[in-house]
């Protein structure tokens, strides 16, 4: 199948599930009072998004339970024993913890724009921000504790996710200090990148086996998948930075490198010798130029950095893709697969 074919066969499929989860965000996080909080949770929810983790989430069910994709009510679905369990309420909490941590990412950044509207905390204000992302944080809880499973396994659920938003807090955390750093190695990006980043997507993956009551071997193979596919989609998102219009990304081209902030790309280009400090002079993203960026774009390419960074994300796709031998052979694994591609030939 060419690229092209399966990029299109999984917006496809990411398209049929974006809009049910939709109407279930709508469902599950309706309107309340104070107003404005409520407002604020929803506003990055509603700006947007692909919803590739409630996708994953989704997959790895049908995958799972091996019916037809998209055959089955998200609502009431099968465990392995035959009990029925919310799982759209599950992918919908694994989607409200990704927009619970970009709101405080946002504010931690200072960054302007999120999914081409202004951030959460300057469409409000910071208070309400940081309010908005604790009550999405809380939510998920509520949603993933009340979908129906088999209370052992619904508790187990639970303590995954939880574990989750810990070790993201701890990849934030060693972002933050690799910014004092200039000697951060590729092995602790990759590293941080895991616990910042991956690990939702494992949790996604993983979080529905847990619900339908599979062995271990299953859980943690789905959670791998994720993991190794999450690392891929990080590299291809700072790829993107730096090679996507700036109208498509919904930020800046080249922010990453304005607020120095280090990469695969970045990490790999000191290595070779290039002075990654003085690829642009802008001291903000508002001010960079686009000829500036495609000057830095042409010196780490000349560096092999760029495709140093792709080659690491097709090693990581390739082991991903792996992982999911232990699920029976069927159209939501092979979507599976193919979303693993997406997540590093995507172009925004």
């Amino acid at each position: 199948m060419t690229q092209d074919a399966t990029e299109e066969r999984v917006l496809a499929a990411v398209t049929e599930r974006r809009e049910l989860v939709n109407e279930a965000i709508d469902a599950d996080l309706p309107m309340a009072d104070p107003e404005r909080l409520y407002e604020a949770t929803r506003y990055l929810l509603d700006a947007g998004g692909k919803r590739l983790r409630p996708t994953a989430a989704l997959l790895a069910a049908e995958a799972l339970g091996d019916v037809a994709p998209l055959s089955a009510d998200y609502r009431a679905f099968p465990s392995l024993s035959g009990e029925e369990f919310d799982l759209m309420r599950a992918a919908v909490s694994v989607e409200v913890i990704q927009s619970f941590t970009l709101i405080h990412d946002d504010i931690m950044d200072e960054d302007e724009l999120r999914r081409g509207v202004p951030a959460v905390h300057r469409e409000y204000d910071t208070e309400t921000a940081i309010l908005a992302g604790d009550t999405l944080y809380a939510k998920a809880f509520e949603l993933l504790s009340d979908t129906g499973a088999d209370p052992a396994n619904g508790l187990r659920a639970v303590n995954l996710l939880a574990s989750t938003c810990t070790r993201i807090c701890e990849g934030q955390s060693l972002d933050v200090d690799f910014e004092g750093r200039d000697d951060v190695t590729p092995e602790e990006y990759l590293e941080m990148v895991e616990l910042k980043t991956a690990v939702l997507y494992g949790a996604s993956a993983a979080i529905p086996a847990v619900l339908m009551g599979a062995d271990d071997e299953v859980v943690d193979a789905l959670y791998q998948y994720g993991v190794d596919s999450g690392r891929a989609f990080q590299i291809q998102d700072d790829v993107l930075d730096l090679t996507v219009p700036s109208e498509d990304l919904g930020k800046q081209r080249g922010s990453d490198l304005v607020e120095e902030k280090e990469t695969l790309i970045t990490l790999h280009a000191r290595q070779q010798g290039v002075d990654v400090d003085g690829l642009v002079s802008a001291e903000t993203p508002a001010e960079v130029t686009e000829a500036e960026v495609d000057d830095a774009v042409a010196a780490l390419e000349a560096a092999g950095s760029i495709e140093f960074a792709r080659g690491k994300a097709t090693e990581l796709t390739e082991r991903s893709k792996e992982r999911l031998s232990v699920l029976p052979d069927n159209e939501a694994r092979s979507l599976l697969r193919d979303l693993a591609d997406y997540l590093i030939t995507r172009r925004y």
